[in-house]
Order: C-alpha cells, then sequence, then structure tokens
C-alpha cells in the first residue's frame, strides 16, 4: 500500500485514473467562511447576485501558481465575476505572494486544509489545481478538475460568460 503523503495521487494522476472532486454541475457550492490573506472573512452568501470563480492552487510562488495567478489577475476586470484563490498556505505567504505578482484579487487562507476538504480538492495536505465557477444563487455551474494552467483561462472565460 502506498502512503498517503501525496505519492498515491500523483501516481494516480499520472496514470490518469484520479483527481477529481465530488462536488458536481448544478449542486449547491458548499459554504465558506474563510479569512483572506488581510483577514477579511469572505462567504459565499455575500456573494449571491454576482459569479464567482473559486480556484484552488497548491503553493504560492511556485511556476504553475504563478503563471495561472497571474493570467486570472490580467483578465480578472473583464472576466465577469469574483475571483478568488485558495491554497493551504498561511496568510503571510499569500500576502507576499499576492504582493510580489501585484494581485488584485483575494486568496483565501485555508491552513488546515478544510474548505479543501469540503470542495472535495484536499490532496496529501494540500490543495489540488482546481477551479469552480459558481453562478448568482450559488450554484456550481462549471468544475475544471483536474486544471492544466494553459487554457485554464479560457475556460473559466467561455464558462463565465454562458452564465445567465
Amino acid at each position: 500500500m502506498l502512503p498517503s503523503f501525496g505519492i498515491r495521487s500523483q501516481l494516480k494522476r499520472a496514470l490518469g485514473l484520479g483527481g477529481r472532486t465530488h462536488l458536481a454541475v448544478g449542486a449547491t457550492a458548499p459554504a465558506i467562511d474563510v479569512a483572506d490573506a488581510s483577514g477579511k472573512t469572505w462567504s459565499l452568501s455575500e456573494l449571491r447576485g454576482q459569479n464567482a470563480v473559486i480556484y484552488f492552487y497548491p503553493k504560492d510562488d511556485t511556476p504553475g501558481c504563478t503563471r495561472q495567478a497571474c493570467d486570472l489577475r490580467d483578465h480578472s476586470a473583464t472576466i465577469g465575476a469574483v475571483v478568488l484563490g485558495v491554497s493551504t498556505d498561511k496568510a503571510a505567504s499569500h500576502h507576499a505572494f499576492a504582493q510580489k505578482f501585484n494581485l488584485r484579487f483575494p486568496l483565501l487562507v485555508d491552513v488546515g486544509g478544510a474548505m479543501a476538504t469540503r470542495w472535495g480538492v484536499l490532496d496529501g495536505g494540500t490543495a489540488r489545481r482546481a477551479t469552480f465557477v459558481i453562478d448568482r444563487e450559488g450554484r456550481i455551474a462549471h468544475v475544471i478538475d483536474p486544471v492544466k494552467v494553459d487554457g485554464h483561462l479560457a475556460e473559466v472565460r467561455a464558462a463565465v460568460t454562458a452564465l445567465p
């Protein structure tokens, strides 16, 4: 039996066998009550009436996560949704990452992985790369899991554009 600290999940992904959330399109998005790097608490109920993109990523300031965040940063004003990034890194790490790359959207702090667990994306103690488009009613409208950084922005834009 493989140990459960990420190797099993990496092997499953390499073989194309895993890495999908249990959440389905049309389901009500799980509640969130999580602070961002500045200490502001975010909840989905506060976002009612707005589309949202909630993207989970493994680690601040790593090549793939930086490309993904900067793509969203460069186009966040035209995506047509509130963008929230989530990882299991600490607030100080999120703050430094946001400052270094001038990220203009909140990075939610999920150090214990509780939010990533509820959303079905915790993998070996860290959030795996997955994105959820949430409609104005708080329902999951689109899921990208697993995420490939190349093409991620285009898929997010298309999913948000397709919303009523």
